[in-house]
């Protein structure tokens, strides 16, 4: 249960004060629904009002709070027409104007004959200095509540700065002390304050340096967050190793029929896995492992000699993909390297209902049906096991920490083997999967020939939508990949309509259409049609990053590539190259490209190492923005920001380390309050592994 000095701060954000259940909508969009959300959602910037010169020192395009006599109103002969309102000090004149102005109100606010004092931008217009609609207004004694420092927060339609500055002060105001979880002496040497204090001076920024994120009250509240972080993650591990594993090795025999048959040799680390995983499972421990290879880099082989390990030692073995594309991939590619063995693998994904769902569940439940491929359809709860002793999970990214204790829960002391073709910097590595040990598949098969990749101006688009019929020609089949729009699904699929027509009418019926609204049965009728080659050309949104595998596929065109990630281009990039044939892959930018755009491109241009291209991305862009954090699973941090904060992972981890050694239920003072941050982090679910509380 949530601890009760918390309950403030998950009430609803419409209990803030100015927060109705329209404006809630908005704001729930960039900070979430509880008021503690509104806490951790800190100013990018700062307006300074403490700059208060007379009218003829004010510079141009500065913010100035300046104390004024009110001369003359000069209403607007028409709508258009600005509304003035002229005043002065000692010094000299300045006007103040107003569109779309309700004069009652400003001569209420402004009376004549009076003295004001006014904040906001200043500039010269026909020598003559003017504020267009003054951010504040007020009387000579309200000086000190004017000339303050505002800070500025990301917003987003429908939210202005005022409302969720008023909303903060509100949720600042439900804030009490809490229990202090940090190491005291660690917390002296850092010279960090409070944790209520640290809220409190991270969203009053005074200076520039209250921005960055080595200030010390944002050190602090990043420290916090990673240390729940890491805590949950060791809490989570911890869970699965303490219940006790069981000793699973095989007599080797249907290892070796696989073996034999492949028409190609292991690479160095396909084999370095195996025997990894091979330890791992001949523990009496749970294995926790993730297989980390590149797109093509031999994963599926890997993953079927492990579910041979459980099969030979009399288990039944899974293995789980995020779609139902990718799953009856996985079992293309399996079955027909079974044939010659007893073993018969069946599939099951959400499409199959009825009879046919009823007699895979028979055979699954009875133990007949010794490998199940399938999407998190095998995880229902009508899906029963006879004896499940390994679960292999494909590009666990779809797939969060307590999903993969879930999955553990189908059998006794269920192994655990995930794999993901998402190259993730070792930084976030520890984020992500803290309570996992890691493989690595560092080579491509033998015989893959390297891409060859190209970087081109958007304005040569029409010259590629020609050039392709050439290759067309020669049997090539080619993916084009329309912009990424952030902001709007329709925007993004009008683009790939439009794009899709474009070439249809060079090429005809050969062209396809794949986008996120397309209905599951439609997206896999058209990629089918591609990878059997009824298709030549692919256009498409990026709902390809992970999936079909076609190795006719040769050729990659992206459109305004500049706005992907490093990874997400790299995943994409991925698509191509797979069977023995040369592929070329096209990034075509729109002009004027950022500094940081340039950098990315080249990258992708120099190397096709996915874990270079991934320390780099983490390096150019910072974590959140890595990988599409919301895809990939990775925790969407909110205060805490890598690379920025490198360090306090580590030493949060460390930290982590020594507290369960010492104090392994979190029975202690500084223990209760540890539970407090995990309540305060919402790693609700983590707290219930602990044996007392």
């Amino acid at each position: 249960m949530r601890p009760e000095i918390l309950f403030p701060l998950f009430r609803p954000i419409t209990a803030l004060t100015g927060v109705g259940p329209r404006i809630s909508k908005f704001m729930e969009k960039i900070t979430g629904e509880h008021i503690v959300d509104v806490l951790w959602h800190l100013p990018s910037a700062f307006i300074d009002r403490r700059f208060s010169p007379k009218i003829a020192e004010a510079p141009d395009n500065t913010v100035v709070t300046l104390e004024v006599s009110i001369a003359k109103h000069f209403p607007s002969r028409n709508r258009r027409a600005p509304y003035k309102v002229s005043c002065f000090d000692e010094t000299g004149p300045m006007d103040l104007v107003f569109f779309n102005a309700r004069g009652d109100y400003l001569k209420k606010q402004l009376p004549e004959g009076e003295v004001r004092i006014i904040s906001g931008t200043v500039e010269r217009f026909q020598g003559v200095l003017q504020m267009t609609h003054p951010d504040r207004i007020g009387k000579p004694d309200e000086l000190a509540d004017i000339q303050t420092v505002d800070p500025v927060y990301p917003l987003t339609a429908g939210v202005t700065n005022k409302v969720m500055g008023k909303a903060i002060r509100g949720a600042l105001e439900k804030t009490t002390e809490l229990p202090e979880w940090l190491d005291p002496a660690f917390k002296q040497k850092k010279k960090w304050p409070h944790w209520q204090e640290a809220l409190e001076a991270a969203h009053h920024p005074q200076e520039e340096e209250d921005l960055f994120a080595d200030s010390l009250p944002r050190e602090r509240l990043a420290y916090d967050e990673l240390l729940a972080n890491q805590l949950a993650l060791a809490l989570v591990r911890r869970t699965v190793r303490r219940a006790a594993g069981r000793s699973v090795t095989g007599n080797g025999n249907l290892r070796q029929q696989i073996r034999d048959s492949l028409p190609f040799t292991l690479t160095n680390s396909q084999e370095e896995a195996l025997k990894e995983i091979e330890a791992d499972l001949s523990e009496p421990l749970r294995m926790l492992r993730l297989l980390q290879g590149d797109v093509g880099s031999g994963k599926t082989v890997v993953a079927l000699l492990t579910a041979l390990i459980a099969i030979e030692a009399g288990m039944q073995a899974v293995i789980m993909a995020p779609t139902e594309i990718l799953a009856r991939q996985h079992m293309e590619t399996i079955e027909p390297l079974l044939s010659g063995t007893p073993i018969t693998p069946v599939i099951l994904t959400g499409r199959d209902k009825g009879k046919k769902r009823t007699e895979i569940l028979e055979r699954i439940a009875t133990g007949e049906a010794q490998l199940a491929i399938g999407t998190h359809a095998l995880f229902q709860e009508d899906v029963d096991f006879a004896n499940l002793g390994l679960a292999v999970i494909d590009e666990q990214h779809r797939f969060g920490v307590h999903q993969r204790l879930a999955l553990a829960g189908k059998g006794q002391h269920v192994d655990v083997l995930v794999m993901t073709a998402t190259p993730i910097p070792r930084t976030l590595m520890l984020t992500a999967y803290g309570d996992m040990d890691v493989s690595r598949l560092l080579e491509k098969p033998a015989g893959r020939k390297p891409i060859d990749t190209r970087v081109m101006a958007l304005s040569k688009l029409e010259d590629v939508a020609h050039s392709i019929g050439r290759m067309i020609a020669k049997g090539a089949r080619i993916y084009w990949v329309c912009p990424l729009v952030e902001e709007s699904d329709k925007i993004e699929i009008a683009a790939a309509q439009e794009r899709f027509d474009h070439l249809q009418s060079l090429y005809g019926e050969r062209v396809g259409l794949v986008h996120g609204k397309m209905k599951g049965a439609e997206k896999d009728a058209v990629m089918t049609a591609f990878a059997t080659g009824e298709i030549d050309v692919l256009v498409a949104t990026t709902v390809i990053e992970v999936g079909v595998n076609v190795p006719e596929a040769t050729v990659m065109i992206i459109e305004h590539a500049e706005r992907f990630g490093l990874a997400q281009l790299h995943q994409l990039r991925g698509r191509i190259g797979r069977g023995m044939d040369a592929s070329t892959c096209l990034l075509l930018y729109g002009a004027p490209l950022s500094e940081n755009g340039q950098a990315r491109l080249k990258i992708m241009r120099d190397t096709e190492d996915g874990f270079v291209i991934a320390e780099e991305d983490l390096r150019l862009r910072g974590a959140g923005e890595v990988l599409g954090t919301r895809q990939s699973g990775l925790p969407e941090f909110k205060l805490a920001q890598l690379p920025a904060h490198e360090e306090l992972l580590a030493a949060a981890r460390d930290d982590v380390k020594l507290i369960l050694e010492q104090d392994p239920e979190l029975a202690s003072e500084r223990g209760q309050a540890l539970r407090t941050l995990l309540y305060l982090f919402e790693e609700d679910a983590t707290v219930g592994y602990l044996r007392s509380g």
